[in-house]
């Protein structure tokens, strides 16, 4: 199965997303701007990019397989990789990514910066990451894992062997 790449450096879900792919044997790549310290275990590995602007996500959509699993809070990193063809993304709150609803996540990014550069500057960010969110992670990582597992495993028993 292609591995489960985490835009890493404000990502807190990690431990989460390391116990469900031990649990399905799948491969993580942790991508920072900076080292992270990531279990030692033969699945997860760290890639250390340079710290320059959108260099970890630069890095992240060159290595987006079809069935890769992208961990991001990053709207326009989520619209890039799902325009490369990964199999999900995911935010750390647990909402998902689609093509059907990234175009609505781009707009009223765009739209909440706007408010905030403007005479609207009192807007605030997001809610605090909490308890449900975490369950909510843990629920849409497991369900995008059996489901990607299953593509996985149907587009290989239909191939023709060479």
């Amino acid at each position: 199965m292609p591995p489960i790449l985490i835009d890493a450096d404000a990502c807190p879900v990690k431990d989460e997303i390391y116990k469900v792919a031990w649990r399905y044997d799948v491969p993580v790549i942790v991508v920072s701007n900076s080292p992270i310290r990531v279990p030692a275990h033969p699945l997860v590995s760290r890639v250390v990019v340079s710290e320059g602007f959108d260099a970890a996500d630069d890095w992240i959509v060159e290595h987006v397989e079809a069935g890769s699993i992208i961990i991001t809070a990053d709207i326009l990193l989520a619209d890039r990789c799902l325009k490369a063809g990964c199999g999900a993304v995911i935010a750390p709150t647990g909402k998902p990514f689609t093509n059907a609803s990234i175009g609505n996540a781009v707009a009223v990014r765009a739209i909440m910066a706007d408010l905030r550069a403007g005479a609207m500057a009192d807007v605030g960010g997001p809610a605090p990451f909490g308890k449900a969110d975490r369950s909510r992670f843990l629920s849409m990582l497991d369900e995008a894992v059996v489901r990607l597992r299953r593509e996985t495993a149907a587009r290989s028993r239909s191939s023709p062997i060479p």
